[in-house]
């Protein structure tokens, strides 16, 4: 892998990471400290399983869904195509009808999320590019492994169904959400995006990376 090109798409939490409104914010207070004489530095954090970039274990809308301890750690390494998309409010399948994608394929999409630079200015922002019904369809009768958003959700801000998430989350296809793809050329990769194992998770908080 050294000579590979690599792109973290993770965001910095306690800098670039947006609270989703209701959540439980990121937060890391310092126990010990070197400065005041203990012997070591030592923080303690608070945080959601949603916080920052994160995977969606269906479980999170599913009352009989998988948690995200109950799916094998290949799942978490596979082939994924970046998708920009043009369309500033949904992602639709016009976009998607030439896209190039094979079953079992991660698809990352890159919207103006990523290159307006609003999933890293700390700043949550309600008409966030979002999924539509019509693209979730597509997701799932293509096949694909994982679906990837550069925000911190694939449902449009004020859903009270939330049928995205369960549409997708109902084939176990797992929802990685707050990624940034804004330095991310369009193409494919392999994915990398282990989660924490956490028993019986919603989701939980991962570190994403493409190589090239």
């Amino acid at each position: 892998m050294a000579n590979r090109k690599l792109y973290d798409i993770s965001v910095l939490l306690g800098d670039e990471s947006i609270v989703y409104p209701g959540d439980t914010p990121y937060r890391r207070t310092m126990v010990q400290t070197l400065e005041s004489g203990d012997d070591c530095n030592l923080s303690g954090i608070t945080m959601s399983a949603h916080a920052g970039t994160h995977l969606d274990a269906p479980y999170h809308f599913l009352k009989n869904g998988k948690t995200i301890d109950q799916f094998p750690v290949e799942k978490f390494i596979l082939s994924a195509r970046v998708v920009p998309i043009q369309n500033c409010v949904a992602i639709e399948p016009v976009e998607l009808e030439n896209v190039d994608v094979r079953p079992g394929e991660a698809v990352l999409f890159k919207t103006r999320n990523s290159t307006e630079g609003r999933i890293e200015n700390d700043v949550f922002q309600e008409n966030f590019v979002y999924l539509s019904a019509k693209g979730a369809d597509w997701c799932v009768h293509n096949g694909i492994g994982l679906v990837g958003i550069d925000y911190l959700s694939i449902e449009r801000f004020g859903s009270k169904n939330f049928t995205i998430h369960r549409k997708i989350l109902a084939n176990d296809i797992p929802i990685l959400e707050g990624i940034n793809l804004k330095s991310v050329p369009e193409g494919r990769y392999t994915l990398y995006c282990f989660p924490l194992k956490i028993k019986g998770g919603d989701g939980a908080p991962v570190r994403a990376v493409l190589t090239a």
